[in-house]
C-alpha cells in the first residue's frame, strides 16, 4: 500500500490502547529490516529519519524514494508512515514535505514557547495542505541523538495546552524525563505531568527515548496517552552487537554481505519485540481506515 500520514494511526492507537513505534533509519538496509519486520508482525511502522542523518542518507528525496520503492517491491500491505525526526526548522520540514514524507516534526523546543508556536504553525499550516502529519515538542528530552546533547527540560503542562490549542498540531511530544540514548539507572517518567498533559490536550503524546524502558513504565506511558514510542537505541546495540561478533569470530572475513546481513537480521528481531511490547502487532486490519498519500 501506498505510504499514510501518522495521525490515523495514533488516534486509532490512542483509542485502543497501544502504541506504534518509531523505528530510526540508519541506512538503507535498516528500511528493509523495519519493514519486514511490520509486516511478519501485522502492525503499521513509523520509518523516520533523524534530520540531521538524511544528508548522510542522500536527502530527503533519496530516502522517499527508497522506501516508496520497497514498499512496492517486498509487497508491504501493512500501513507505513514516513517521518522526518526533530526537523531542524520550518524550512527543512517543507523540503521533507515535498520530497514525499508523509509526516514531519518539527521541534521548536529550544525556542521560547511563543517562538515554538510560530514555526509550529507555519509547519502545520504546510503539511495539512499537502495531507501531511505534524508532531510537535514542549520541554526538553536528555541524552545524546545524532551528535546532539541535551539536558532534560519537564514540559510545562499550560504550555502544551497552549501549543495544541494555537496549532492544531496532530501529535505531542512532552518532555517528561525520557532520554535519547543509554539510561543510567531506572529512568524516571513524570507520570503526574504525563497524566495532566494527556487529560489537558486530547491529542495522541509522543515518548521519545523509548530505548530501555522498563515494560511497566512503557504500558503506564500508553494508559497514559502515549500512542507513538520512538525506538534507535535498542536497535543501535543489537545491530552493533550482531556485526562485531562476526568480525570477532573471523577476523579474515571482508564481504560485506555476510558482515551487514546479521546486523539487518538484529535490527529486525529487536523492530518486532518492541512491536510485540508496545502491543502493535497484529492491527494491520486498521488499514483500510487510513488515508494513503
Amino acid at each position: 500500500m501506498a505510504l499514510v500520514p501518522m495521525n490515523d494511526m495514533l488516534i486509532q492507537a490512542k483509542a485502543e490502547g497501544y502504541a506504534v513505534g518509531q523505528y530510526n533509519i540508519n541506512s538503507f538496509q535498516w528500511t528493509e529490516a523495519i519493514l519486514e519486520a511490520a509486516q511478519e508482525e501485522e502492525g503499521p511502522v513509523i520509518l523516520a529519519s533523524s534530520d540531521r542523518l538524511v544528508d548522510y542518507l542522500g536527502g530527503f528525496t533519496m530516502i522517499a524514494t527508497m522506501v516508496k520503492s520497497l514498499v512496492k517491491v517486498k509487497g508491504i500491505t501493512v500501513p507505513v508512515a514516513l517521518h522526518l525526526d526533530h526537523g531542524m526548522s520550518i524550512e527543512r520540514c517543507k523540503q521533507a514535505i515535498d520530497a514525499g514524507y508523509t509526516s514531519v516534526m518539527i521541534d521548536g523546543s529550544h525556542y521560547s514557547i511563543a517562538e515554538n508556536i510560530a514555526m509550529t504553525k507555519q509547519v502545520v499550516g504546510y503539511a495539512k495542505a499537502h495531507g501531511v502529519s505534524v508532531e510537535a515538542e514542549v520541554g526538553t528530552i536528555g541524552g545524546n541523538e545524532d551528535g546532539l546533547i541535551g539536558g532534560i527540560t519537564y514540559a510545562d503542562p499550560d504550555e502544551c495546552f497552549r501549543l495544541v490549542q494555537e496549532t492544531e498540531v496532530d501529535a505531542l511530544a512532552a518532555a517528561l524525563g525520557s532520554v535519547h540514548g543509554p539510561y543510567q539507572g531506572e529512568p524516571k517518567l513524570g507520570f503526574d505531568e504525563m497524566k495532566q498533559i494527556s487529560e489537558l490536550t486530547g491529542i495522541p503524546l509522543v515518548l521519545h527515548g523509548g530505548s530501555g524502558i522498563p515494560t511497566y513504565q512503557i504500558q503506564k506511558a500508553i494508559e497514559l496517552g502515549h500512542a507513538k514510542i520512538n525506538v534507535n537505541t535498542e536497535c543501535l546495540q543489537a545491530w552493533t552487537k550482531a556485526v562485531r561478533d562476526v568480525l570477532t569470530s573471523d577476523s579474515a572475513l571482508y564481504d560485506p554481505r555476510f558482515i551487514l546481513t546479521p546486523g539487518k537480521q538484529a535490527v529486525k528481531e529487536t523492530v518486532k519485540e518492541k512491536m510485540r511490547e508496545f502491543h502493535t502487532s497484529h492491527k494491520a486490519h486498521l488499514a483500510s481506515s487510513f488515508n494513503e498519500k
